[in-house]
């Protein structure tokens, strides 16, 4: 089957050539903390783990005997019970009392957490500390329908979420921002870092921004804000900057997109590209000895090489042209999506293609 090749070439800056800043840089110490934990799944429906699983059953009788009732591990089956590690994002400046998703994810040989439930689990951060418990019912994404060798899987029933499933315990470990800040770029770039200082220190008409390189811009307080460093930060983030972006073509050689910038330029170069193709044919003739012969009957491989080699087809492009002159004039010709790759890499290797070639 022949492949479509999808190009995108990205004008958006030509229509928006300011951003946000909120949307170009973070500040520093405001910042999400993984949480993890390990918990019990109950009330499945004998998908749970096996008796492999020795640490499910014994985190059942832990379970059991705090609650009062004491049950020996070998009497215990865990056929409606899966173990599972919990996961979950505390959000900055998070606050006792505040919910969260948490996800679960099986950590034995259980086949299906459908329509199970989550034991009180804790949730702790790398500092083990606890800053959240969890606990709720499962919603997963998949199921496993069928019975014996004919059963069909969509997605992955192993895995699930529950929504609001956590309780904060503990408050965030965030830096609340005050004096200097300092501001991450997203993407860092020394022209970007610059227009950033240059920007604010026109807004608040004073220098208070200096860019420190290419990822870090930081930025005094002013003395009027010093009580009000929220609302300072709310002003900052509403500041129209422009962005400066690097030239770049990105390729997925698996589905043929190719994406570009609108400044992505080629210097002048021709471009021949031709095709060779051989053809390698194995057919079987069967060899029969003639009436009352002492032969036998034997079958003989003919091999067949063919080649075909067609003419190259060339296209020019003169000064000024761009990748996106460079897909169509190929796509004239009737150029796959892979010679299309093939041709950018070379372009890049000669020195031709003025950007960033990434193949992921």
């Amino acid at each position: 089957m022949r492949r479509k090749l999808i190009t995108l070439l990205a004008l958006l800056p030509a229509l928006a050539p300011a951003a946000r800043l909120k949307d170009l840089v973070t500040l520093e110490g405001v910042r999400e903390n993984q949480l993890i934990g390990y918990g019990v799944v109950v009330g499945l429906n004998g998908t749970g783990d096996r008796r492999q699983t020795v640490f499910g059953v014994q985190t059942l009788t832990n379970m059991l005997q705090q609650m009062g009732v004491s049950v020996p591990p070998s009497a215990i089956r865990v056929n409606n019970t899966a173990s599972v590690m919990v996961t979950a994002t505390l959000p900055p400046f998070g606050q006792p009392g505040g919910r969260i998703d948490v996800t679960v994810a099986a950590i034995g040989d259980a086949t299906n957490l459908q329509g199970g439930q989550l034991i009180l689990s804790s949730l702790k951060g790398v500092d083990g500390q606890v800053y959240a418990m969890a606990q709720g019912a499962v919603v997963t994404g998949g199921f496993i329908a069928g019975k014996g060798g004919s059963t069909q899987t969509v997605n992955h029933p192993t895995a699930g979420r529950v929504p609001n499933g956590a309780t904060l315990e503990r408050a965030a470990p965030s830096v609340a921002p005050a004096g200097r800040l300092r501001l991450q770029l997203k993407q860092a770039d020394f022209t970007t870092a610059a227009r950033i200082a240059q920007a604010l220190n026109k807004k608040f008409n004073s220098p208070l921004a200096n860019a420190d390189n290419s990822g870090l811009v930081s930025v005094a307080v002013p003395a009027e804000f010093a009580a009000r460093t929220t609302e300072f930060v709310a002003e900052l983030e509403t500041l129209q900057v422009e962005a400066d972006r690097v030239a770049r073509v990105i390729v997925n050689e698996r589905t043929g997109t190719i994406v570009m910038g609108k400044d992505v330029h080629i210097a002048p170069v021709a471009i021949m590209h031709g095709a060779l193709s051989v053809e390698i044919e194995t057919t079987y003739q069967v060899s029969q000895p003639g009436p009352l012969a002492s032969g036998t009957t034997a079958t003989v491989p003919q091999v067949g090489v063919g080649a075909k080699e067609e003419k190259a087809r060339q296209v020019q492009l003169k000064q000024g042209a761009t990748v996106d002159d460079l897909i169509r004039g190929l796509m004239s010709i009737g150029s796959t999506p892979r010679d299309i790759i093939a041709i950018l890499q070379s372009l890049q290797s000669a020195g031709a293609l003025e950007a960033d070639l990434q193949v992921i």
